[in-house]
């Protein structure tokens, strides 16, 4: 029974008119402690001998006193739903699978969204989708933010009305059909079979009308020549998990390569089992992803690999075509040829050179070998723009023929070399149609600037390749006043179907037996391809053609598009600007990638600064009349002597936030849409500023921090050779680090208790899981000149690093013979600057999330503390800000909030306005300045999984738990799980001979383990 008795404080408590009993009522301290006249005189604090603890104390009652301010502010009245939709519970994500299509990428993928909001990219798992999300298709929900994006159509750049532009559109056709003007649809590959369905019913009503294909990025000499040997425009297939041989001449399979993807099927035969694993050979001239994982990386020019494919081609077909020397080379080519050959069916070749005559002898020589790899049947049908037909255009367009001109996800006043031209044709057409997300180059220029709306907002199908259908559905209702170009087509048909419709009726008929829900459920749906073509093709006579090529003078230059940022479609977003590229590490900008020895002939260099940012050359690139002026150069081990490299997409100016207007638009030198060029390169002044991540390049010889073997020796040696166990001392004698502790271990089997594994074969360094982790766990976008101060706040960093020899081998071979003060200083010295030709090694680092983690220890105010599932928390309101654990961390994996990012326009980037703040996980508190942060290996995620199997009375099933990298990862490099669950994939990778920590001679007993790489050399 509760008691009633009532205990007072003092007898004045029984005057109940008393002011002295109101005020004891109302405030726990009588007396008002003077934080501000201490914290505000300078001379009595400096001459205070108060304690560290007191100090702590006096600014938690300041803080307390602002808190209870801010709760004064204005209040933010919440609406709630009236009629609450069925599938949405407030705090539950929901899941919808569609396919993301910009005409650059293309991936099969899941959008998460919460009450509505689409905030994230997962990866469809279904054994159907084949096609995963790279760091551009997880970073596109926050495209759909852009606070830039065009919010309505316009006509004249004055606002207009859908109604509006209808009618000037059909007046238009109808005009251009009375007087038998040309109508032109230029658009993107949009690889849409109800889209071409469409176009074919547009053009039939509009008999002077035809379709030009255009990507900014060609495949157009690949695409020529697969269509004279099988009959159709496509692009040749591979699945490198059949192949023991991989031969790539040009080619960044890892990369951007037609349309990329096939890291996924690369990592299968990269991962040792059963004592095989393919081998891989690289012949290029930039530093590619694709050269930084291949086993052997043989640099050479582009003419020069003009001269190697065809020394292949001899002697995989048994021709004698008479080929130029190759130098020291040739030897390294001659070789690769006969592993390929003597790999028969089991080998594949591949090649990136934009000439029709390589890419004819790349099918001749898959054929020869009957390439199980090799699958032209299943074609992709991306990437299928014609060069000749839009060089005719912007030909017709000057010539005053075109009438009326349509456009679709094409930006050619930005990607065209010849924009000058395209612009002059541009104002001798009668009408002129632009649909845009943003109001870009083009769409400025344009009569009617159509506002399009984001993939996540429309419906729609592709056919990335034969037999793979998918369905686009939207995400969420359109935020702005769009319309799809599709809905427009309809219109300007007179067809009175909505799109929907239209799609439903296309999507059914080709997915025959599969109902119009599954199919939008599922995302996807497969079907047998029916078998190529056949076509003539003279291979004979493109060896001889392409043997005959030789260096025009000056240096050669390869364009390509960057890991991060593609073909500069989605120029605008912030976590891709922000995003360190794979191999130079270097964010916010474009750059000519030079040779060292080419640096040294023309003067140019590369010097660290006293805040450790990284500075270098400008240069004046030239090609072909067409000058660049002032284009940061960056020296760059591995590229091919005689050769440059410089990343498409950057350089553009409108409709972009003047903080994202960086690097310049290397498609001004992009020649006849021809990605190899002559070049000529000349010193200009002054230096430019990077923002680079990582200036150590090398290991120095640190075979503890990526351990790696030979496939030889993997397979005749115990596993204590090729991974020993470090060793301590312990009373004076060598002991394993396994069996040492400075701290009492507590019984870690009850529960749950989490590991992460990554696999060094298999991670690419492709950095999707960077991106899923900024979208998963709000992760602030900082800046350029925040980042060269290294405050960048990536919560996961994947560390790349070269070998000082030809070989990481030759690095520790070279270390074990230093001896002598001096000749260590020299050797290590020396061991700082990377081998021409280096290895590469990517290790992807985050928190450790040690069992014996040296960052608990030090925190004084307890803000970082160890979880029984093995993550080390993170209490953002007790943190402090003192930077004991970041100096206390080894692994350096801590970053410390300088500022405040969020709604601050010192950071104009998506946290500063309403509309990019949309994209923010609320599981996530947003963190405000002077608190660290770090990895949580996703805590959101794992408590989340085991609530739902709670709900449902069930246990969890192995997969089930997933991080936001692990999810992202298509390489299957990542396996986060459960180590208590014994037949869990994560506990059998914990047990297996190639696991180990990083820097376990510490003995802080990680949560996260790596397996050695191992080298097919």
């Amino acid at each position: 029974m509760a008691s009633n008795k009532k205990y007072w404080k003092s007898v004045e408590e029984l005057n109940e008119n008393s002011s002295i009993v109101e005020t004891l009522r109302n405030n726990e301290f009588v007396e008002e402690i003077p934080t501000d006249e201490f914290l505000g005189d300078a001379a009595t604090l400096s001459a205070s001998s108060t304690t560290r603890r007191d100090f702590l104390k006096y600014v938690g009652f300041s803080t307390a006193a602002a808190s209870l301010a801010a709760c004064e502010g204005p209040v933010v009245k919440s609406i709630p739903y009236v009629v609450q939709p069925e599938e949405i519970i407030p705090g539950v994500a929901d899941y919808y699978a569609t396919t993301m299509m910009d005409g650059f990428d293309f991936a099969n993928i899941l959008i998460k969204t919460r009450e509505g909001r689409p905030i994230k990219v997962e990866n469809n798992n279904l054994p159907n989708a084949k096609f995963g999300a790279n760091a551009r298709v997880h970073a596109s929900v926050l495209s759909l933010y852009d606070s830039m994006r065009l919010k309505q159509p316009k006509i004249g750049g004055k606002d207009a009305s859908w109604s509006e532009v209808n009618a000037k559109v059909t007046a238009s056709l109808t005009e251009a059909k009375t007087k038998g003007g040309q109508v032109v649809l230029l658009t993107n590959t949009m690889a849409s079979p109800s889209t071409d369905k469409l176009i074919a019913d547009f053009i039939a009503k509009n008999p002077t009308a035809k379709h030009v294909v255009y990507d900014a990025v060609s495949s157009s000499t690949a695409l020529d020549a697969f269509q004279m040997v099988y009959g159709e425009r496509a692009l040749a297939e591979y699945d490198f998990a059949k192949a023991d041989v991989i031969v790539s001449v040009g080619a960044d399979i890892l990369g951007d390569w037609q349309g990329g993807n096939y890291d996924a099927g690369y990592a299968k035969g990269r991962v040792p089992k059963n004592g095989k694993m393919s081998k891989h050979i690289q012949i290029e001239a930039n530093m590619s992803l694709a050269g930084a994982n291949a086993d052997k990386r043989i640099p050479l020019t582009v003419t020069e690999q003009k001269q190697a494919l065809v020394k292949i081609y001899n002697a995989v077909t048994g021709s004698a075509v008479s080929t130029s020397s190759l130098g020291k080379q040739d030897e390294a080519v001659t070789k690769a040829a006969q592993q390929l050959k003597a790999a028969g069916s089991k080998g594949v070749l591949v090649s990136g050179l934009d000439d029709v005559n390589a890419q004819l002898l790349v099918l001749a020589i898959n054929k020869a070998l009957n390439s199980e790899a090799f699958n032209p049947a299943a074609a992709r049908l991306i990437r299928k723009g014609d060069n000749k037909a839009v060089m005719q255009l912007v030909a017709d367009m000057k010539a005053g023929a075109v009438h009326t001109l349509i456009m679709n996800g094409v930006n050619p006043l930005y990607t065209l070399p010849n924009a000058a031209d395209f612009a002059e044709g541009l104002g001798k057409v009668k009408l002129s149609v632009s649909f845009t997300q943003r109001e870009d180059e083009t769409a400025v220029k344009t009569t009617i600037a159509a506002a399009a709306p984001h993939y996540l907002e429309s419906w729609g199908d592709v056919m990335i390749a034969k037999g793979h259908y998918a369905v686009t559905q939207p995400t969420i209702r359109p935020l702005f006043d769009t319309k799809q170009f599709q809905e427009a087509l309809l219109a300007w048909t007179g067809n009175t179907a909505s799109y929907y419709d239209y799609l439903k009726a296309v999507g059914t008929s080709i997915a025959a037996g599969t109902s119009w829900n599954k199919l939008v459920h599922d995302g996807v749906y497969t079907f047998e391809a029916g078998v190529a073509g056949s076509g003539a093709a003279d291979f004979a006579g493109a060896a001889a053609t392409l043997a005959q090529a030789k260096n025009a003078g000056g240096l050669e230059l390869v364009l390509y598009t960057k890991t991060g940022m593609g073909d500069g479609q989605q120029a605008n977003n912030p976590w891709l600007q922000e995003f360190p590229d794979p191999i130079t590490r270097a964010s916010w900008d474009n750059y000519v990638t030079v040779s060292k020895k080419d640096a040294e002939q023309i003067g140019l260099e590369n010097y660290n600064v006293a805040n450790g940012g990284l500075n270098g050359s400008y240069a004046t690139l030239e090609v072909g009349g067409v000058k660049l002026e002032n284009v940061p150069v960056i020296i760059q081990p591995g590229q091919a002597t005689g050769t440059i490299g410089l990343a498409l997409g950057y350089g553009r100016k409108e409709a972009m936030k003047a903080e994202m207007q960086v690097g310049v638009n290397a498609y001004k030198v992009y020649a006849n849409l021809n990605a190899n060029q002559t070049a000529k390169l000349t010193k200009g002044n002054g230096d430019h500023e990077f923002a680079c991540v990582q200036l150590q390049k090398t290991l120095m010889g640190r075979g503890d921090i990526v351990k790696e073997t030979t496939l030889e020796i993997f397979n005749t040696k115990d596993a204590e050779i090729w991974n020993p166990i470090p060793m301590v001392s312990l009373d004076h004698q060598e002991t394993p680090t396994t069996e040492v502790d400075l701290w009492d271990s507590f019984d870690r089997s009850v529960g749950h208790h989490f590991n992460l594994s990554i696999d060094l074969n298999a991670c690419t360094g492709c950095g999707a899981c960077v991106i899923a982790c900024h979208a998963e766990n709000n992760v602030p976008v900082v800046g350029k000149s925040e980042v060269r101060r290294s405050r960048d706040m990536h919560w996961l960093r994947i560390d790349r690093y070269y070998s000082s020899e030809e070989t990481f081998k030759g690095d520790e071979e070279l270390k074990g013979k230093a001896s002598g003060l001096m000749n260590s200083i020299d050797t290590f010295t020396g061991m700082e600057d990377p081998s021409e030709n280096p290895q590469v090694a990517f290790q992807p680092v985050m928190c450790q999330h040690c069992n014996h983690a040296p960052c608990e220890t030090v925190c004084p105010v307890a803000a970082t503390s160890h979880g029984r599932q093995g993550q080390n928390h993170m209490a953002y309101n007790r943190c402090v800000g003192t930077r004991y654990c970041a100096n206390n961390c080894p692994y350096k994996v801590r970053r410390f909030n300088w500022f405040l990012y969020n709604k601050n326009s010192e950071f104009d980037y998506h946290m500063n306005d309403d509309l990019g703040r949309m994209v923010l996980n609320p599981d996530v508190n947003v963190r405000s300045r002077g608190v660290m942060e770090k990895c949580s290996m996703c805590i959101q995620m794992t408590q989340a999984t085991i609530l739902k199997a709670k709900r449902e009375g069930r246990e969890i099933k192995d997969g089930e738990f997933q991080t936001a990298c692990s999810a992202a990862c298509t390489s299957g490099a990542m396996v986060f799980g459960d180590v208590n669950d014994k037949e869990s994939q994560v506990a059998k990778l914990a047990e297996d001979e190639r696991m180990y920590h990083l820097l376990e001679h510490i003995g802080t007993k990680p949560n996260v383990f790596y397996h050695v790489k191992v080298r097919n050399t």
